[in-house]
């Protein structure tokens, strides 16, 4: 524990068998108290690397639910073992692990009860191979999310998350979308409920073994952001919208 606090690493995982063992070694053990597995229905042997290596609970979609849906089931589990600091790593090893003891650090002090690892502060996304397009697109949303939402963060589609009980608690991610954008609908209800997010600066790493959207599925991804951002406006204007209320 820290300061007292359950900690609780989950890592929504699809076709990680090749990074999983990696991941898992470099998370500080001795700061975290469990780790949860997801496979979302891989077509590889992620699950019998994910009890070779030692993590205890491992969970198999029987089809796959979706980046949103593969999340919830991870904060369900971590919720119901008593997780009071609930950190999500991607097991594709894009996000490092080492930095799981400063977001932990900065929730279990009470500075910020929602921590996002950011790629742009810094020059860590390009620096790390972040294609050129996804960057561009990365730094418009941003800049038209933080107009819509009346916010200041760098970036609002990191994969790096930690979240204090209380503000897991606060949202309903069980009616987010199982998709990406899932993650959106989550910080905007954040900030909805007053939350605010606080950001460390991230390094990552873009190779074939990393999971990433293509051009496509980035594209609706972009197109959803703005949708619900200008959903935000408006619910804040007096629009009913369920996710909000």
């Amino acid at each position: 524990m820290y300061e007292g606090k359950k900690v609780i690493v989950v890592m929504p995982a699809y076709k990680a068998a090749l990074t999983l063992e990696k991941t898992y070694h470099e998370i500080p053990h001795d700061w975290v108290d469990e780790v949860i597995l997801v496979d979302d229905h891989s077509p590889d042997n992620t699950v019998e690397v994910a009890k070779a290596v030692g993590i205890k609970h491992v969970i198999r979609h029987d089809k796959n639910l979706g980046y949103g849906g593969n999340q919830k089931t991870c904060y369900t589990k971590a919720l119901e073992l008593g997780g009071d600091i609930v950190i999500m790593l991607h097991p594709d090893y894009q996000y490092t692990p080492m930095l799981l003891k400063a977001m932990i650090s900065i929730i279990g002090n009470g500075l910020y009860p929602v921590v996002f690892a950011s790629r742009i502060l810094g020059k860590g996304a390009l620096k790390g191979g972040m294609p050129m397009y996804k960057y561009i697109a990365n730094r418009l949303l941003t800049l038209f999310q933080n107009i819509m939402i009346d916010q200041k963060l760098s970036e609002y589609h990191t994969g790096y998350r930690a979240f204090s009980k209380e503000a897991l608690e606060a949202v309903k991610f069980t009616k987010c979308d199982d998709d990406f954008i899932f993650d959106n609908q989550m910080v905007l209800q954040l900030f909805w409920k007053g939350f605010e997010v606080g950001e460390v600066t991230c390094p990552t790493k873009y190779f074939d073994e990393a999971s990433s959207i293509n051009f496509k599925r980035s594209s609706i991804y972009g197109l959803g952001v703005l949708w619900y951002s200008v959903r935000y406006r408006l619910a804040k204007w007096g629009w009913k919208w369920d996710l909000m209320n």
